[in-house]
């Protein structure tokens, strides 16, 4: 089955039927630091098939710095529109920083400065208000790409050149975003998780709206949203929402009546990770980077670590002491893993896992186990890592005609090496080094790690079972030395290509080859650590999946928003009694 790119072309001409725009201000991102929390709440609406526009503020003060430079260098008679022109510079930076952030993770972004989508304002250089923007150009960046990423608070004007919005002026951007590329919600992350009644920083009574109509949100909200933004948002029906990074709650603001939100529990939940690998390690740090959200126990290692007491362990049983809500599972393997999750599972703990070995041989007792006892079973990052391809199987339900795909980013690097002129051996040393490979890479070098996903994916994609052993499977060592380059004198590329389909029977086939294909294929300009997927659905449709499949932030990113999911869902719970976690070595 081959899709050119005039197929990807027509695809991506058609809009997407989910538009957020996000809107980021200076009280969440203060500094570089906080751009992964933004990152992780951008690729959570991502996987779940939206696509955004980002509008981020400049980071905190940097803004107040700037107008006080101005001041001091100009004086009290600077002229508006060039203390404008300097105090755009912090947007402007925030939104290239975010974008590389976004990047570093496998996100296809883009970035528009004002000028380049032609954003225009009126009104006073320090105050102005949004009139026009080219919407068609931000839409066709969008077809491009899973993110476009604008600075908030500035924009052009006609007469001078650079204005600003003022005070809260990314809030007005963000709603007049919503309201010109059509976009079913502008989603407001602050500081806090909705609007309340009080300051709920020094009134200990205070209650969180879980809606408000736009005239009494101009009133609770006292500042936390731009009065200006509000007006708009009721003059063009734009729903908006308020919420924190990474919380599932919101105070929605629409035509509606003032409601207060029941309360949900906001407990610092217990996690205990398995594993502190390439990915393992990138996931302890985003962990550790959250500590009013997550309490991390000793990290179950191979091997005992320098580092402060407690925070490692070679012992299985001292990795569970602390009596988890939440097991991640990242040491890899087959059957202790598959136990660790049978017996957390057991308990009603939800269960993260990026093991796509285990999940494939033990898929029918991990979710009858997690169904029996109310636990969870998640594994995005187990297919595809940072490429979300199960959410999509999902979002289809059912009209799955078939899947293809790069799904190895090992083999991919590889391939891609091999197609330069390298030795298999020096390509594979270097895939090592840079995280891409295992120290045994048999896994998948020879098509295992591709069969274990494709089984995965039959799963999902059609609802039967299909052994990752009975898949036919065709090894990197089979190839002869010249194969690569000799394609690639042909023009063409060779893949290692998994895909699965169902039988003119019913039953479900799968295979895992490595082909030469021609430039024109969607899957041939996939490089390096990318994994790319090819969905046909019954109507003939083909949709598109993208990000990249191996190394430490693609995948920790994928195997976060699976826990972050994971804390929503035992947060809804009631609070567990502590019994005894123990787990056989």
């Amino acid at each position: 089955m081959l899709h050119s790119l005039d197929c990807q072309a027509q695809l991506q001409a058609k809009r997407a039927a989910a538009l957020c725009v996000l809107k980021f201000g200076s009280s969440v991102v203060r500094d570089e630091r906080d751009f992964p929390r933004v990152v992780q709440e951008i690729y959570a609406h991502v996987r779940q098939g939206e696509k955004v526009v980002a509008v981020v503020s400049a980071l905190a003060g940097e803004t107040d710095a700037l107008l006080a430079e101005a001041l001091r260098v100009g004086g009290e008679g600077a002229p508006a529109p060039l203390v404008a022109r300097l105090a755009r510079v912090g947007e402007l930076r925030s939104a290239a920083l975010l974008s590389l952030a976004l990047a570093k993770v496998g996100v296809r972004v883009a970035t528009l400065d004002p000028h380049e989508m032609k954003l225009v304002a009126e009104g006073p250089a320090l105050d102005s208000n949004l009139v026009d923007v080219d919407a068609a150009h931000v839409l066709d960046e969008l077809a491009r790409h899973e993110v476009v990423v604008v600075p908030g608070f500035i924009a052009d004007h006609a007469e001078h050149g650079v204005v600003t919005l003022g005070r809260g002026g990314t809030d007005l951007s963000a709603v007049f975003f919503a309201d010109r590329l059509a976009a079913h919600r502008v989603r407001l992350i602050k500081d806090v998780d909705g609007v309340y009644d009080a300051d709920p920083a020094s009134a200990a009574g205070a209650h969180r709206f879980e809606q408000l109509s736009y005239a009494e949100a101009e009133v609770a909200s006292d500042g936390l949203i731009q009065d200006k933004a509000i007006r708009v948002a009721a003059e063009k029906k734009v729903l908006i929402e308020v919420a924190a990074l990474g919380g599932g709650e919101a105070t929605t603001i629409s035509d509606v009546a003032a409601k207060h939100s029941k309360p949900v529990r906001a407990d610092v939940v217990r996690v205990a990770l398995l594993g502190c690998g390439a990915v393992g390690g990138g996931v302890l740090q985003l962990l550790q980077d959250q500590p009013e959200l997550f309490e991390v126990g000793p990290v179950l290692v191979k091997q005992p670590r320098d580092a402060k007491p407690g925070e490692f362990t070679h012992h299985l049983d001292e990795a569970l002491a602390g009596e988890p809500e939440l097991l991640v599972e990242l040491i890899g393997g087959n059957d202790l893993a598959a136990d660790a999750m049978h017996q957390a599972l057991s308990r009603g703990a939800e269960v993260v896992t990026g093991n796509k070995a285990a999940l494939a041989r033990h898929w029918d007792s991990l979710h009858a186990c997690a169904a029996r006892h109310g636990g969870g079973l998640r594994f995005s990052a187990a297919v595809g890592g940072g490429a979300p391809i199960v959410e999509t199987l999902r979002r289809l339900e059912g009209e799955v005609a078939s899947v293809e795909g790069v799904m190895n980013g090992t083999c991919n690097f590889l391939l891609s090496r091999l197609g330069e002129g390298w030795e298999f051996d020096r390509a594979l040393a270097v895939a090592q080094e840079l995280g891409f490979a295992e120290a045994d890479p048999s896994g998948d070098v020879d098509g295992n790690d591709a069969a274990d996903k494709l089984s995965i994916l039959v799963r999902e994609a059609f609802g039967v079972a299909l052994p990752p052993q009975q898949i036919a499977k065709q090894s990197l060592r089979d190839l002869a030395p010249s194969a690569a380059a000799e394609a690639k004198q042909r023009g063409e590329v060779l893949k290692q290509v998994g895909r699965c389909w169902l039988g003119e029977d019913g039953s479900p086939l799968a295979e895992v080859r490595v082909v030469a294909l021609p430039a024109s294929h969607a899957l041939a300009n996939v490089h390096n650590e990318e994994n790319r997927f090819l969905v046909e659905d019954r109507a003939g449709n083909l949709h598109q999946v993208h990000g990249k499949g191996a190394g430490r932030w693609p995948t920790a990113t994928a195997v976060l928003a699976d826990v972050l999911d994971a804390r929503a869902a035992i947060l809804r719970k009631a609070k567990p009694a502590r019994s005894p976690l123990k787990l056989s070595a």
